[in-house]
């Protein structure tokens, strides 16, 4: 029997974004000191920024409404109109943002297939670099994504990128939505991930429970560039102080908590194998992200009664896809699992 209460107080394993504020942010936010933020008149805006910056030992960072607009702010600011960036086919700067890059700075992509551990083959990067010719646009930038689906990208290719990008005049951009997940997971300060990198873009709502924003860390001529950028995108804000409260406390706190989200998720698919059709890919859990295969064309119906068994999911194709996160607990595993078993059951 689907016991319909629990469609009321269903566990949500969609993503990482579906995190509530915490008590200590909805304090903060109450409580924070605000101003104009156009006219660079908010002081925890200004905080917010410095911490950042400090944090991902940068020269400067600025806060943005999204993980969108700091990516697409730093790839305006790397590139002009003509110029290229490299990126995995199925990187977020590609494929989940509709395009922005091209749509609105006439900024190239060259897509590449990821390799199964989320690095691109440099050798394939370098095969992709326009000549100097008047028929290319020019090559300038190489994005990565750290993590990529989760995955880590492993430190000695994080240094082979930047050595690579030096070598071949290039700017280096790191979509960090998850950086700290990353750093977490290596056991390593996230300024060793970071310090390769030209700019990074790190997501506050992903994992780290604040309600908005992303900041982008950079050198202070790139952020200088980006704040314009933002300008021209919407993205000025008026009194985001009471925004950016949350935001210190998610990269100074909350990251304190990964690690239990990162265990919980090995848990949770320890528990899942041997549930017939789900096939859990266990080598691919890194940090807080499940990734398993069913039935092709089983996926809606799936998703339809878990969500009746107050469980919701989300997948394409014939992949789901399950992220844990602050709000998950580890005793919500049971009831996964036998939500799971009884929506399998019912297919």
């Amino acid at each position: 029997m689907i016991d319909t209460s629990r469609r009321n107080h269903p566990i949500d394993l969609r993503s990482d974004t579906v995190t509530r504020p915490t008590p200590a942010m909805r304090n903060a936010m109450a409580e924070a000191e605000v101003g104009d933020d156009v006219f660079g008149d908010d002081p925890t805006v200004h905080r917010l920024q410095e911490v950042a910056a400090e944090v991902l030992g940068k020269e400067a960072a600025l806060f943005l409404p999204s993980g969108t607009q700091s990516n697409l702010c730093a790839l305006l600011s790397h590139c002009e109109r003509g110029d290229e960036y490299i990126v995995g086919q199925t990187a977020h700067t590609y494929k989940l943002e509709a395009g922005g890059a091209a749509v609105l700075g006439s900024i190239q992509p060259q897509p590449l297939d990821f390799l199964p551990d989320g690095t691109l083959d440099l050798d394939q990067v370098a095969a992709n670099i326009k000549p100097d010719d008047p028929h290319f646009a020019k090559t300038r930038l190489l994005c990565l994504e750290n993590t990529q689906n989760g995955k880590v990208l492993p430190m000695k290719y994080l240094a082979r990128a930047r050595d690579f990008a030096d070598q071949h005049g290039l700017s280096l951009h790191l979509d960090g939505a998850r950086i700290f997940n990353a750093s977490v997971k290596l056991d390593v300060p996230v300024t060793q991930i970071s310090c390769y990198f030209d700019s990074v873009s790190v997501c506050m709502s992903k994992g780290l429970c604040a309600p908005v924003g992303s900041v982008l860390c950079g050198s202070k001529q790139l952020i200088g560039a980006a704040h314009r950028w933002r300008k021209m995108l919407g993205g000025g804000m008026r009194q985001a102080g009471v925004l950016a409260a949350a935001g210190i406390l998610a990269i100074t706190e909350q990251v304190k908590h990964l690690q239990q989200d990162h265990d919980n998720a090995l848990m949770l698919a320890h528990s899942l194998i041997g549930l017939d059709p789900l096939d859990i890919d266990h080598d691919g859990i890194h940090t807080n992200m499940i990734f398993a295969r069913v039935e092709e064309g089983t996926l809606p119906e799936l998703m339809r009664e878990m969500r009746e068994r107050g469980v919701l999911i989300h997948g394409f194709a014939n992949n789901l896809r399950l992220v844990t996160h602050h709000d998950f607990k580890q005793e919500q595993i049971a009831r996964v699992v036998n939500a799971f078993k009884d929506s399998l059951s019912a297919l």
